[in-house]
Formats: C-alpha cells, structure tokens, sequence
C-alpha cells in the first residue's frame, strides 16, 4: 500500500524550508520541516510565541476548528490553522514522525495543493525509522452527518476513498471520485489539484477578515459560472479531486494511516472532524495493527 518505507516508519532526511502567505490572515509565515525520531507523530511549533507552552502535537483531540480549514490547539491555547494540505501530503508519502516549525498562525497556502509540499519533501529526502508502521484498521462502520453532507469510515483491507461534490455551478456539478489511497495515486491523481472558492464567498470572508492572502495563485475561482484562473483547471475533476485531498489530510490527524473505506458527501473539515471524533469514541470499531507483508497484528 505504501511501497516506499516498507511498513516502517518515516522521517525526513534533512530540513525542509519554505515560505508564503496564510490563505485567511494574509500573512507571510516561514516554515521549517524537520527530522524527528520514531514514535514522534507530528509535532507543530509556533516559533513566534515563546511565553507558554509552542508545541501542538497533532490528534484528533487537537481539532478545535474545523469550520474553514483544519485548526490545532494545544492546552495553552496556542493555535495553528490551515493543516491539512501538509498533513495530506505527510500521510500519502508515509511521513511518521516530523516537528514543523511555522513563526506565525498559519501555515502558508503555497499554490492552494498540496504539490509544493510534496516537492519539499522530496528535496529533502526520507529515511526509514526502525518502528513498524501503526494502521487504524476500521473493524465497524462509523458515520456522521451534517444537513445534507454525511461521511462515513467502512471496513477494508485497504486505505480506500471515495468522494462525490454536487454543486449548482454548472462548472462544478456533479463529480464522484474512487480511489485508492496510496503515493502513486496521490502524486498523478490528487496532489495537485488546488483549493477554490466562488467569488462572492471570497468577498464575503475578506468582509468578515478572512481570506486575506487569497488569489488566483492559490485557488481555483468561479465568478458567475466561470473559472477566472487564466489557465483553467489543471486536471479533469479538480474540484472534487481536492476535497478527497482534504479528507486525506483531515484523517490524518489521528495519527496513523488508515486500513479502511472513506466515503464522503459534500464533506468538508467539518464533517470530516466529526468523523475523526465520532471514531475516537467507538473504541469497539477499530484497533491499531501492525502491518507486514504476510499479516496485520494487533497492538
């Protein structure tokens, strides 16, 4: 399923640097990736705030807002938003154990995918850590929903997904995507596919001080039916081929990979957190298992 680390666990090789504008504050926030030993998870630190406790160590627990983008806090209160681009890409290439350094709110929305994050990665290089790899296997199926959107988490022997949008936009409408989720699907089918929004929406979220360092750089915009971007989509399906990228990086949170069935419906953050919370609340629908190449084995 993930080829590359061989069920193990993974980290970087070396730091990994870039800088950018947060998509919702404007702000340009310079972020450091960096090696960290097994059995670390993710860790972000705040870098600007050293009066209390920097570190967020990614959870489910660790969500508490999931309204625009995916937000962490720790027990001090500090906070950083926007996570998921990041933690897709860290999940689909079997990043383990990383510390992510970001000197401001939120992490920098680079061209709205997760494609830069991936280039990044790349550049520094993995390496194998001697832990095996922990899954979350889904044992039972667990759904939520919200209005008309709904998600579910379904047994499998795999990490599957699959996601279906249905907008009025006629340049939207009706997409469905199914696929396995594993780093080749994602590097030619998923990474890449950017972040959109309608233009009275965005106008609306700068009203409200939000959205500030949103641009045709780093989303898809549609104005009365149409795609202002210059050079269109990148990709049949982008639209929806993005929301599976935020799911991906939304189920990360609880900090292994899955060996289950993700299925979604017009779900966002938000309902993808009430997935993640509603599973952390039925420990008898799943366990953590190892995972070999001969057999799976319960930790």
């Amino acid at each position: 399923m993930f080829p590359r680390h061989d069920h193990r666990e993974q980290t970087i090789i070396a730091p990994a640097i870039c800088a950018g504008v947060g998509v919702h504050t404007g702000q340009r926030v310079r972020l450091a990736i960096r090696p960290a030993a097994a059995g670390t998870g993710i860790v972000f630190v705040r870098t600007d705030i050293s009066d209390r406790d920097n570190r967020i160590r990614v959870s489910g627990e660790a969500v508490v807002d999931a309204r625009l983008n995916t937000m962490i806090e720790n027990d001090a209160g500090v906070r950083l938003s926007t996570i998921e681009h990041l933690m897709a890409a860290f999940c689909a290439l079997g990043v383990s154990n990383a510390v992510v350094e970001v000197d401001g709110p939120e992490l920098p929305i680079l061209d709205g995918s997760a494609l830069p994050f991936v280039q990044l990665l790349d550049r520094a290089g993995f390496r194998r850590q001697p832990n095996p790899i922990r899954y979350i296997e889904i044992l039972e199926p667990i759904r939520v929903t919200d209005g008309d959107k709904h998600a579910a988490l379904l047994p499998c022997d795999r990490y599957e997904m699959r996601f279906e949008i249905d907008f009025d936009a006629a340049v939207i409408g009706n997409q469905v995507i199914d696929f396995v989720v594993d780093e080749d699907t994602f590097r030619n089918e998923i990474m890449a596919a950017r972040t959109f929004g309608f233009a009275h929406e965005v106008q609306a979220l700068r009203q409200a001080g939000l959205a500030r360092g949103g641009s045709l750089e780093n989303a898809v915009v549609i104005d009365q039916g149409a795609i202002l971007n210059p050079g269109g989509l990148r990709m049949e399906r982008e639209f929806v081929r993005h929301k599976a990228l935020d799911a991906i990086g939304d189920l990360y949170v609880l900090g292994a990979p899955l060996l289950g069935r993700y299925e979604g419906y017009k779900a966002g953050h938000a309902v993808n957190n009430l997935l993640v919370r509603a599973l952390l609340a039925a420990p008898h629908a799943w366990r953590e298992v190892t995972r070999t190449p001969e057999l799976a084995q319960a930790v």
